[in-house]
């Protein structure tokens, strides 16, 4: 595993900061000789889910039960046993979340309740977020998560503007005060797949204690020259200065080379199996991602009703490509056109400062729950590029010749953006009775974006953007264990990343967004099992659109909407047998929406929007058959979508089926073998660039892990 030495390497040499030391001193592989590890096993999604609190869903500590909304999380157990290593992967697996991950959007764009993109379906990282830009690199890996969460529907009155869809929490793994504990994995697979994970977290004494985790990966991919590989470091230290005061240091480094692959064009409007493993971007491609993350956080806790928290935060991506980006087939040549030769560079930093506090009291008598906090953050963006001009020729569809990156531009810094951003928010729950509770939350989001052409030496714009988001919502216990509930709530999406707003947009206000939703929660059979359902019903206004009487002006007065259901289920219903599944059924459509065709703004009302999958399902299926037996399958199912705005070019739908098999061999340690895409489905993840290239998702293959802890 020479690329595991080397990128790991790489990545501790990247990520050195002041903790590191402290780590490299702790006594990570101390012996305990009085501590009991637990087993290794493990046991699917035994864990409540719905009695768990949620931070992602709301600020004031509640549970998914006691929340107005939709929550769904994915614990460690989940995420080892479904063998997901990348996150995007495991986010897809819970209800109603569909991807469309290709180079250019950081392999990270996600759709929820019909809405898709960074401006809509927001990333966080142990509830912070990267502000103002899209295409979020960071965090890929889920060897150092122990917990994601997900909030369906608007989320900008607990995260802020761009959540219009939803939002996904990444929580990696915490330092506790608990006996060293350390962790490795390894994976050898087909395509030369080689992945490592090594883990080490526990109390160093009485007051200190620490969590490091480092991962690499590598393949040769499912395409010609798919080679890609990434290395990951999360390590943190923790504090204790007091009982009532914690500090914390935390710093979190990603490194990806991914696989440079930007899909396979249609062929006389079909796309052919023969061209399924092409790959016709240009030798001397690159597509780098390197991000770090670094926060400081203190949590002071001085009586059981009242906690404070403050985290400092510091976050930097760095992100070059160079391809031959967009292929179309000429059927007079029969030949490959390239065009669309890229160079881009993005440098974007973010430093920042969020509190809040939480108040636990009585009001008039009554059980009430307030938090207030504050955001403030400032960042910069520069965009460097070579206008994404050139063409390094056509190729043989069947046996191209690569050829290298040509472009008649240069590539210099084009623009730099920066924002001044801060919020103000609010949330309280209030309850009436034992039974019924209404949680109610206001935010205020201020930014002011300035654009500086770096070419010129001009100031472009500069443009202030503000927003009040908020949500009404109550929860009624009908029976300790059935909750039924029901929100409104509004929000705003930008029209871009604000970080890269163009003059043009920069005239645009934000986008306006609002959701009806009533959903039932309930834990039964003794808590074998959970089941949700959620209805809904999301109104997107002020998008841009085509002016009809003048097709080459957009106004902004152009609308969407989409209304679904959501079910999810997780059952053990047998000795041994456990399931989890979920579906969604939704309808997504323009209402008020023009576009310039040759010239002419044609409607698209009625039409369903670009990468919005309007059926959904997933299931997970283990059985024990055995003392240290378990088997397991998994399928996803994902509905037809459309290519372009005039649903005229339909991705069709697809089923993938993941088939495992784990022995554990003691508490300490288990192998398992595992298939995915068993069956070898061809399907398609995105179209990227033009409604004509599609990307290929990966095909079949097979992998053996080993974990182990000591």
């Amino acid at each position: 595993m020479s690329f595991i030495l080397s990128a790991t390497r790489r990545c501790l040499r990247d990520a050195a900061v002041p903790l590191s030391a402290s780590l490299i001193a702790a006594p990570v592989f101390a012996q305990q000789e009085t501590a009991t590890l637990a087993p290794i096993t493990i046991t699917g999604g035994q864990s409540a889910t719905l009695a768990t609190p949620a931070s992602t869903g709301s600020s004031l500590g509640l549970t998914p039960m006691q929340t107005p909304a939709s929550v769904e999380a994915i614990n460690r157990d989940q995420l080892e046993e479904r063998g997901d290593s990348r996150v995007i992967d495991a986010v897809t697996r819970t209800a109603g979340i569909s991807a469309s991950p290709h180079p250019g959007n950081g392999l990270s764009e996600l759709s929820a309740r019909g809405f898709s993109g960074g401006s809509s379906v927001m990333w966080l990282y142990d509830g912070t977020r990267q502000y103002g830009g899209t295409g979020i690199t960071f965090p890929f890996d889920t060897w150092s998560v122990e917990r994601i969460e997900v909030l369906r529907g608007p989320a900008s009155v607990i995260h802020g503007d761009g959540a219009i869809g939803g939002a996904v929490n990444v929580i990696p793994k915490k330092p506790a005060q608990d006996p060293i504990q350390n962790e490795l994995q390894a994976t050898i697979g087909t395509d030369d797949t080689q992945r490592l994970g090594l883990g080490s977290g526990g109390a160093i004494n009485d007051r200190l204690s620490y969590r490091f985790d480092l991962s690499g990966n590598r393949s040769e991919g499912w395409v010609d020259r798919g080679k890609h590989y990434n290395a990951t470091f999360s390590g943190a230290l923790q504090f204790e200065v007091t009982r009532d005061l914690s500090l914390k240091l935390s710093h979190s480094y990603g490194y990806q080379r991914p696989m440079r692959y930007f899909g396979t064009p249609l062929v006389e409007g079909r796309q052919l199996d023969a061209l399924r493993e092409k790959n016709y971007n240009v030798e001397d491609s690159l597509i780098r991602f390197r991000d770090h993350w670094t926060e400081l956080a203190a949590t002071w806790t001085p009586s059981d009703a009242t906690k404070v928290r403050a985290r400092l935060y510091h976050i930097g991506s760095r992100r070059d490509w160079r391809n031959a980006e967009y292929y179309d087939y000429n059927p007079a040549t029969h030949l490959i056109d390239r065009s669309g030769n890229t160079q881009i560079s993005h440098d974007q930093k973010q430093t920042g400062l969020a509190s809040d506090a939480i108040f636990k009291g009585k009001l008039a008598s009554l059980d009430n729950t307030l938090a207030i906090g504050f955001d403030v953050n400032h960042s910069n963006f520069r965009h460097t590029n070579n206008t994404y001009a050139g063409s390094s020729g056509p190729v043989d569809p069947y046996d191209p010749d690569p050829g290298y990156f040509q472009s008649d531009f240069p590539f210099i810094p084009r623009y730099r953006n920066e924002a001044g951003q801060y919020a103000l928010f609010m949330e309280n729950r209030i309850a009436f009775t034992s039974k019924w509770s209404v949680v109610g939350g206001l935010r205020y989001d201020h930014a002011r974006v300035k654009r500086e052409d770096l070419v010129t030496g001009q100031r472009n714009f500069t443009r202030t953007f503000s927003d009040l988001g908020w949500r009404l919502g109550t929860v009624y216990d009908m029976t300790p264990d059935l909750a039924l509930y029901a929100q409104y709530s509004e929000a705003a999406d930008p029209v871009g990343g604000l970080l890269m707003l163009s003059p043009a947009n920069a005239a645009f206000d934000m986008a306006k967004g609002r959701q009806v939703e009533i959903g039932l929660k309930q834990a039964f059979w003794d808590g074998r099992g959970e089941w949700t359902l959620a209805a809904y019903h999301i109104r997107k206004t002020n998008l841009i659109t085509r002016d009809p009487l003048d097709p080459s002006r957009s106004v902004q007065v152009g609308q969407r909407s989409s209304r679904g259901i959501e079910a999810t289920l997780a059952l053990d219903f047998a000795p041994g047998w456990r399931v989890e599944a979920n579906a969604t059924m939704l309808r997504a459509k323009f209402d008020d929406f023009s576009e310039s065709a040759g010239g002419v703004a044609v409607s698209r009302n009625g039409k369903v929007p670009p990468n919005v999958p309007e059926r959904l399902a997933n299931a997970w299926l283990s059985w024990n058959f055995q003392p240290n037996w378990t088997a397991m399958a998994g399928l996803r199912y994902v509905g037809k979508r459309y290519a372009d705005n005039a649903n005229t070019l339909e991705l069709p739908s697809y089923a993938t089926t993941d088939l495992a098999l784990r022995w554990d061999v003691n508490g300490d340690t288990s192998i398992t073998a595992r298939g995915y895409n068993v069956f070898d489905k061809a399907y398609f993840t995105s179209a990227y660039y033009s409604p004509t290239q599609w990307l290929y998702g990966p095909g079949r293959r097979f992998e053996l892990t080993l974990n182990h802890r000591f």
